[in-house]
């Protein structure tokens, strides 16, 4: 049986700002019930490239289905089904968590015929059901993104973009927001996620697309995206060890250059060249491990700066 039609279709999105092209091609896609993963560092067009997708910027070419309906030329039917969560708090502060709930879900045309069902029923599904009568100020970190998220998905939208959901909370917090997020999957949605925290993004992505200077540098698994671009194994090892000159000479002549995080030396190697350094060094102490996301930015990280 072939896949089902993806929800999210994105083609060709450009975008230049203040003269400079920050989003340069990006195309993705995102089906029903996957969460998508967008990754970079910073300046790579993520941010760019997500409120174009949510109609916040016009983009210069390219374009965005969600749905099936195109966001420039339908954009009433496209907004329609579509969720946004923003990094910031945008909540109104004059209504109640159940009012900013109500008031969200004025908002939509066609109306939510069972809006008062419906907002019921998010309120106990996000645990806020104690603190619907409360302004949100009154909310901790935690529970105000449960508010936000909550207000973008009142009116059933197939694509939800979720921006930095849990910047800033603490790692209970966290962990709450990202079992709504595997509800939200699990419900058919298709989730559109950026984040800075490596384990998030491992955890929650069946699928991560790599942006790098405004383009799409990879995609795929976490271990097809860290194969393509870190590779196959990082060794560990202190950079004041006593064969430290040796060791530098032997990365130097195959052009690898080492992250140092503290007081180590992180390098990737694929399986040709650690059976050579495992050769080159026997009787040497280091440590060697399968590559993570993290090792994914300080890969980039050290291109910048040799840029």
């Amino acid at each position: 049986m072939p896949p089902a039609q993806p929800l999210l279709e994105v083609t060709g999105l450009t975008k230049s700002l203040g003269g400079k092209r920050v989003v340069d091609g990006v195309g993705f896609t995102c089906r029903a019930g996957e969460v998508l993963g967008l990754l970079g560092p910073n300046g790579a067009g993520k941010t760019t490239s997500l409120r174009m997708c949510y109609g916040f910027l016009r983009p210069d070419a390219g374009t965005v289905r969600i749905a099936g309906h195109d966001l420039v030329a339908d954009g009433d039917a496209a907004r329609r089904a579509l969720g946004v969560c923003t990094q910031n708090d945008s909540y109104d502060s004059d209504f109640t968590v159940r009012g900013n709930l109500e008031q969200t879900a004025h908002y939509y045309r066609p109306k939510i015929d069972d809006s008062a069902a419906r907002i019921d029923e998010l309120l106990r599904q996000f645990d806020l059901v104690d603190y619907a009568n409360h302004k949100p100020e009154m909310l901790s970190g935690g529970y105000k993104r449960r508010l936000m998220i909550a207000r973008a998905v009142v009116h059933r939208p197939q694509v939800v973009f979720l921006d930095e959901p849990t910047t800033g909370l603490d790692p209970q917090a966290r962990m709450g927001v990202w079992e709504l997020v595997s509800r939200l999957r699990a419900e058919g949605m298709a989730v559109v996620l950026t984040t800075h925290y490596m384990d998030e993004a491992e955890r929650l992505s069946d699928r991560l697309i790599l942006l790098e200077a405004g383009k799409v540098r990879s995609e795929g698994t976490t271990r097809e995206l860290l194969g393509s671009v870190v590779g196959e194994h990082v060794v560990m090892l202190p950079f004041n060890t006593p064969e430290a000159a040796n060791v530098d000479a032997w990365m130097r002549a195959r052009q690898i250059r080492p992250a140092t995080v503290l007081t180590d030396w992180h390098f990737a190697l694929d399986a040709t060249g650690l059976a050579a350094f495992v050769a080159a060094f026997p009787g040497l102490r280091y440590e060697v491990r399968q590559p993570t996301l993290d090792d994914l930015f300080l890969t980039l990280g050290k291109k910048e700066d040799h840029a």
